[in-house]
């Protein structure tokens, strides 16, 4: 079990951990060390797992710059020092501005 991981956490979250931009806890895997962040910090929850428990899909977590989709999702191991990012998923574009043939405005 690692004894001091710390968890970034983006500012669009911040206000729901009382403006911290990190989190240091302790625990064995990136599921054991989240659920612990949402058991402290409850408003979290929602905005990090889904009504079954699993890792809501518009957020993207980095174990020390790796994506944890790639390595074994919320059952990988820590170690101490290791860094988790929250980074949520931001969805781009502008509603209702027509586009033009390669992605440009259009000239009406």
């Amino acid at each position: 079990m690692a004894e001091k991981v710390s968890i970034r956490i983006p500012t669009p979250l911040r206000g729901h951990v009382g403006g911290a931009a990190s989190v240091e806890l302790a625990g064995a895997t990136v599921g054991e060390v989240l659920r612990e962040l949402t058991q402290r910090h409850e408003k979290l929850h929602g905005r990090l797992f889904d009504e079954q428990g699993q890792l809501n899909r518009f957020v993207n977590v980095f174990l020390n710059d790796e994506d944890i989709r790639f390595l074994q999702g919320l059952d990988t191991q820590l170690k101490d020092g290791d860094g988790v990012k929250l980074v949520p998923a931001i969805a781009g574009g502008s509603a209702g501005t027509p586009t033009g043939e390669g992605g440009g405005p259009c000239r009406q």
